[in-house]
C-alpha cells in the first residue's frame, strides 16, 4: 500500500512538471505539442508492441477515439499557449478547475442527474478565475516582469480546462473496453494526425516559426514525453490496482499545487503574481476541497448503504 501511495504521488509530481517544462521549451505551443504527441505515440507504441497489448477498436469507437485525440491536441495547444502568454502558475491554477467542470459535464454527457451543490462549486471556481483575470494585473507587485498577454493566457488556460473535462467524460466508456496504454497510443496518434493536417495552414501564417528544437529543447521534450506522460501514466495505472478511485482523484488534485510550487522555485513566478492571483487560487482550491468532502460523503453513504443491504440479505437468508 505504501508503494502504491508513493507511485501515485510521484506520478502527480511528474505531471506537475509539465508546466515548468512547457515554459522551458522555446518552441511555440503548436510545434511543442506536435513533438510531444509524436514522441509519446512512438514510445507507447513500442511498449504496447513489447507487451503485446494491441486491441483494434470497434467501428463505433474509432470516430470517438479520433475525436478525443483531436481534443487532446487542442487542449495541450491551449495549455502551453497559456504558459507562453501568461506563465506556468496561471496555466496550472486554471487547469485545476477541470475536475469541477468534469463533475458538471458528466451528467450532461452520460445522462445523469445534476447536483445543485456541484453547480455552486463550479460557480465558485469560475469566480476564482474571474478574480485572476480582473484583479491580477492591477495587483501585480511593483517591478514585476511583464507577461506577454496575461488576459489571453487566462482565457486559454480556462479553455484547456474545459476541453480536459470534456475528453475525460468522453473517455470513460472507452477506458472500460480497451487497455489504457493502447487507448492513449490511438488518441495520441489521432491528435498527431490532426495537428499534421493543420500544420501547412499554421506555417503559412507563421513563416518565420522555428520548427526544430534548439538548445536544451530536445532533452526537455524527451522528459516531457517519457517521464511526464508515459512513465507518469504507468505509475498511476500501477497505483490504481491497489488504491481506490477516490484516493487517486484526491491525489491528482495536488497536481496544480506541485506545478505552482515548482514554477515558484524554478522561475520565481511568485514575483510576477499579485493579490488577484492568490485570491482566485484560494477560491478555486476551496471549490476543489469542497468537492473532495462531497466525494468522501458519497463514498461513506454508498458504503453504509451497501452494508445495510448485506445485513438485510443475511437476515433474510437466516429466516426459516
Amino acid at each position: 500500500m505504501k508503494r502504491a501511495f508513493a507511485q501515485i504521488h510521484l506520478a502527480v509530481l511528474l505531471w506537475g512538471f509539465t508546466g515548468v517544462l512547457g515554459k522551458a521549451i522555446s518552441l511555440s505551443a503548436p510545434v511543442l505539442v506536435w513533438y510531444r504527441m509524436a514522441l509519446t505515440a512512438l514510445l507507447i507504441a513500442a511498449i504496447v508492441s513489447y507487451r503485446k497489448e494491441w486491441v483494434w477498436p470497434g467501428q463505433k469507437d474509432r470516430a470517438r477515439i479520433l475525436g478525443i485525440g483531436f481534443l487532446y491536441a487542442v487542449h495541450w495547444v491551449a495549455f502551453y499557449a497559456s504558459i507562453k502568454y501568461a506563465n506556468a502558475s496561471i496555466a496550472m491554477v486554471c487547469l485545476a478547475t477541470a475536475s469541477v467542470f468534469t463533475a458538471l459535464l458528466d451528467p450532461l454527457f452520460n445522462k445523469g442527474r445534476f447536483s445543485s451543490l456541484e453547480i455552486v462549486l463550479s460557480l465558485v471556481a469560475v469566480a476564482g478565475v474571474y478574480c485572476i483575470y480582473a484583479l491580477q494585473h492591477n495587483g501585480s507587485p511593483a517591478g514585476a516582469s511583464p507577461m506577454k498577454d496575461f488576459k489571453l493566457g487566462v482565457f486559454l488556460g480556462v479553455a484547456a480546462s474545459v476541453i480536459s473535462a470534456i475528453f475525460t467524460v468522453l473517455n470513460k466508456p472507452l477506458a472500460e473496453r480497451y487497455p489504457p496504454r493502447t487507448l492513449v497510443c490511438y488518441e495520441m496518434s489521432g491528435g498527431l494526425f490532426f495537428l499534421s493536417l493543420a500544420a501547412p495552414f499554421y506555417l503559412m501564417q507563421h513563416r518565420e516559426e522555428p520548427l526544430l528544437p534548439g538548445g536544451m529543447d530536445l532533452l526537455w521534450l524527451l522528459l516531457l514525453s517519457y517521464c511526464c506522460t508515459v512513465w507518469g501514466q504507468s505509475l498511476a495505472m500501477s497505483a490504481l490496482k491497489k488504491l481506490s478511485a477516490f484516493t487517486i482523484t484526491l491525489s491528482v488534485n495536488l497536481e496544480p499545487v506541485y506545478g505552482i510550487v515548482l514554477a515558484f522555485l524554478i522561475f520565481h513566478e511568485n514575483e510576477q503574481l499579485g493579490s488577484g492571483f492568490y485570491l482566485g487560487m484560494s477560491l478555486i482550491f476551496l471549490s476543489l476541497l469542497c468537492q473532495v468532502v462531497l466525494l468522501v460523503a458519497r463514498s461513506r453513504s454508498g458504503a453504509a448503504q451497501q452494508e445495510k443491504m448485506v445485513a438485510q440479505d443475511r437476515k433474510t437468508k437466516s429466516l426459516p
